[in-house]
């Protein structure tokens, strides 16, 4: 299907906002500095964008649905516990790597979606974290986790994926596979040599 012009520079509005929303945050950029930033007067933008918080909505919930979308899969798919979680895991830094200011976005700025939209948003973090520790239950259940605080578990496997996106450029000199492997090596198996 061809997307329509107007499709496509909606995309790059949306794109090129979510950078600004990363590096001055939220309240700090103005439909007149996103204008700027994508060569267009601030009139102009409306044809293409009802809102600054019509943008912020589009890109916390098209990250979240992502997220939702691809645990639906893992969830259903015939792989042990280990490898779901694996898989999971593959898909933040995946997401981080090639989207990364949306997800920082969505990850940092998701506090100034309007009230209904941050009611929402939450609910489906929570049901995300539910269906994530679910997993790590069940994985303890069937004996290829270890028994563990089932919050520490899920929290401490976030949190040590979250720092990609602030460190990950693609000038690092590491591929997102490799740094893939490398973060599975040291959250499945550990530092030490056995």
């Amino acid at each position: 299907m061809i997307k329509k012009k107007k499709d496509i520079r909606r995309e790059f509005i949306i794109g090129e906002a979510a950078k600004l929303f990363k590096q001055k945050g939220y309240g700090g950029t103005s439909m007149r500095d996103l204008a700027e930033q994508v060569g267009l007067d601030a009139a102009s933008m409306y044809h293409y964008i009802k809102s600054k918080d019509e943008i912020l909505q589009g890109i916390c919930f098209d990250i979240a649905n992502t997220y939702v979308s691809q645990l639906t899969e893992i969830e259903n798919a015939t792989q042990s516990y280990s490898q779901k979680l694996k898989a999971l895991v593959r898909l933040h830094i995946h997401l981080m790597t090639t989207k990364g200011p949306e997800v920082s976005v969505a990850n940092n700025e998701w506090k100034s979606l309007s009230a209904d939209a941050l009611t929402e948003f939450k609910s489906l973090r929570s049901q995300y974290e539910k269906r994530l520790a679910a997993l790590i239950e069940a994985g303890a259940e069937a004996g290829e986790f270890q028994q563990v605080n089932t919050s520490v578990a899920l929290f401490t496997l976030l949190s040590a994926i979250r720092w990609v996106e602030l460190w990950w450029k693609p000038d690092r000199g590491i591929a997102t596979e490799e740094l893939e492997n490398s973060i599975l090596t040291i959250l499945f198996q550990g530092l030490e040599r056995k």
